[in-house]
């Protein structure tokens, strides 16, 4: 065979294989976006929004690219939608339009285009899961050109106990469930994360005897340990109002321990509720460095726009500071990008 006759043929079997590799992973459910290793996820409080009659004016529209993830919060689990950009009846509350709310998206994600936009269903409020429709939801998604959703499940009454050796809770079942029917209802490439509690990873092997005792220790255990957990993309940790005795880097090691994609560790802006230590600027670079020999270690932030009572400082960091500390504390670059 002739070198010419060799080189087209070595180029046709490289040019095949290429092919059959992305076959492959369009069939095993893989998105060609790939997760970013090291994740910051930050939560947009709809109800902290300006009031805007156009897309440019608003804050979501000029987030800066260093954050991977937005989470569009909250929105109910049993939204009323049917189309047409009508939000009154899902949960969020922008102080602006349906029409306006999409064109932001889009002008963000025509500036940012790796950043991925989440609708957070869910949250502190809104508990109406038992009625979830993931139909409106994803047709709410698709509407607004948004990339997915976060799950942000939190009952009421856990009742989480240990049971030779393993934590079993009341809502693991429906937990799970959850996550499944989300994934069936918004197939990759769309963005499925997860919040997770506190001690959510507490309360087994290592971490049994992990402070501070809490209804919800281990909470995430059985959702992390299912088939379902493989249709997640991101987990976080909402790592704080646990009290003095809760310590960040071990919840991190106790959720690594269940869950190997992308973990990012969370921070809120407003002071914890039940006495315990504030996030300062010192004490967050010091936390989040401690998990960052961790590959696919990385940051939550609760929440934009969220202004703590008292004059800013290190030692009562606004949003705008908490998120370019965490910038630069992930190496990430922009971080002198300044946050609207």
């Amino acid at each position: 065979m002739s070198g010419g006759r060799r080189a087209i043929l070595r180029r046709g079997v490289l040019r095949a294989g290429v092919l059959i590799a992305l076959g492959l992973s369009l069939l095993a459910g893989g998105s060609l976006r790939a997760e970013p290793a090291r994740p910051f996820l930050a939560y947009h409080a709809s109800w902290y929004e300006v009031a805007a009659g156009r897309a440019e004016e608003t804050t979501l529209a000029r987030l800066p690219g260093y954050l991977t993830h937005v989470a569009l919060s909250f929105v109910k689990p049993d939204l009323i939608y049917q189309g047409g950009l009508d939000l009154s009846a899902t949960g969020l509350q922008y102080p602006y339009s349906g029409a306006v709310l999409k064109e932001a998206i889009a002008l963000l994600k025509a500036r940012q285009p790796q950043l991925r936009v989440l609708l957070s269903v869910g949250g502190a409020t809104y508990h109406g899961w038992d009625r979830l429709d993931e139909a409106a939801l994803a047709r709410l998604v698709r509407d607004l050109g948004a990339d997915g959703v976060d799950i942000d499940f939190e009952p009421t009454d856990p009742r989480c106990v240990p049971v030779n050796g393993r934590v079993r809770c009341a809502d693991d079942a429906f937990s799970i469930d959850i996550a499944r029917r989300l994934r069936t209802a918004l197939p990759r490439p769309h963005v499925i994360s997860a919040a997770g509690w506190s001690v959510g990873a507490y309360g087994e092997g290592a971490f049994a005897d992990a402070p501070p005792r809490s209804p919800w220790r281990g909470a995430m255990l059985a959702l992390l340990r299912s088939p379902a957990a493989e249709g997640l993309d991101l987990v976080s940790i909402m790592s704080y109002d646990a009290g003095p005795s809760y310590r960040p880097d071990q919840a991190f090691r106790a959720y690594r321990a269940v869950w190997k994609g992308p973990l990012a560790l969370g921070f809120a802006v407003l002071p914890p509720s039940n006495g315990g230590p504030r996030a300062t600027i010192e004490s967050t670079a010091a936390t989040l460095s401690a998990v960052l020999a961790d590959p696919k270690a990385g940051a939550m932030l609760y929440a934009l726009r969220d202004v703590p009572p008292g004059p800013p400082g290190p030692d009562n960091p606004d949003y705008r500071s908490l998120a370019t500390l965490i910038c630069v504390t992930l190496d990430k670059p922009g971080c002198d990008v300044p946050m609207p």
